[in-house]
């Protein structure tokens, strides 16, 4: 299971170190992304919940610039760091234990066999626990992006919340979470996993092995944009109901959805795809590099066991 260069490696493949360290790598590379972000994020939100006043990109940044001035554009930055922060560190420590663990239960013909339903089982079983996370950060970040004037930055946002409507403000937008976040992070990781497969098989002109940290980290960031892309394009409708939803306090999922018909859903998708597929092709590069930094165990990616080649009849 080890990588070529496996003399090299500061710790056992799925040790205690080894997931603490990947929960760091989490952390960073979803809390950094996500609040470098926060302009064309701030403006995303706007144009789903007032696509009256915001009809474009360049239109809410100019409207936000003017009213708000350029400090309205980082609007909602703490909640945004400290939630994706969490939701990073659940999101890529539970996906590694997730991973061997069911990889454990199938053994190893199965796990090759099996390997995009182990990918997708592994990462919606990370994410549920992460959103979970995530969910009173993002409660707040949208109150402070979308209602202007009722709370400047999180000290002020989060006792509010607390005072107007109690524990349930800050996860009432949880079971919408996951409809966005599963499916967008089970194709992030299934989606990442097999591109870099491919790209190594197809388009790489060399194994793996003989690639540089370097090579293998531009292979990362591309098989990243790619999963980036179709990752925007699965959880956008999601991604629409949770704006408008945080903003109207009392309406549900389905009124939200009613509401905005087939066409207003998908508004504000081409923001999103840049968004994300940047945010993804930086997540998993920074991910990447923090696995390079500490010397972690990275196992190249997978090939048929032995067994099985022969129970196929593809050994001579």
């Amino acid at each position: 299971m080890q990588n070529a260069d496996s003399a090299d490696v500061s710790c056992e493949f799925g040790s205690t170190k080894y997931y603490a360290l990947c929960g760091f790598g989490g952390i960073l590379s979803c809390g950094l992304t996500h609040t470098a972000v926060v302009p064309l994020d701030l403006v995303k939100c706007r144009i789903q919940v007032d696509p009256d006043k915001y009809k474009s990109i360049g239109k809410g940044f100019s409207l936000t610039l003017k009213e708000d001035g350029a400090r309205g554009l980082a609007k909602g930055w703490a909640p945004t760091f400290i939630g994706y922060s969490m939701q990073g560190l659940c999101k890529f420590g539970f996906y590694e234990m997730f991973k061997i663990f069911y990889s454990d239960m199938l053994g190893e013909e199965n796990t090759y066999l099996w390997r995009t339903s182990l990918y997708l089982a592994a990462s919606a079983s990370a994410e549920f626990f992460a959103d979970i996370a995530l969910a009173p950060m993002e409660a707040c970040k949208v109150r402070i992006q979308t209602c202007p004037g009722y709370a400047n930055n999180l000290r002020q946002c989060a006792p509010k919340m607390f005072a107007e409507e109690g524990v349930w403000a800050f996860y009432k937008g949880v079971v919408p979470l996951w409809m966005r976040q599963i499916p967008y992070t089970m194709m992030k990781f299934a989606c990442f996993e097999r591109t870099v497969e491919l790209l190594y098989k197809h388009v790489v002109p060399k194994p793996r092995a003989e690639c540089t940290k370097g090579e293998q980290l531009i292979v990362t960031f591309t098989a990243g944009y790619i999963a980036g892309v179709f990752c925007a394009i699965v959880s956008h409708p999601a991604d629409s109901v949770v704006s408008v939803l945080n903003k109207e306090s009392g309406s549900t999922a389905a009124q939200v959805l009613k509401k905005l018909g087939p066409k207003g859903v998908w508004k504000g998708l081409v923001a999103r795809i840049i968004m994300i597929g940047t945010l993804t092709a930086l997540q998993w590069f920074i991910y990447d590099s923090v696995k390079v930094y500490f010397r972690l165990p990275r196992p190249p990616p997978p090939e048929m066991p032995e067994s099985l080649k022969k129970k196929l009849g593809l050994t001579e």
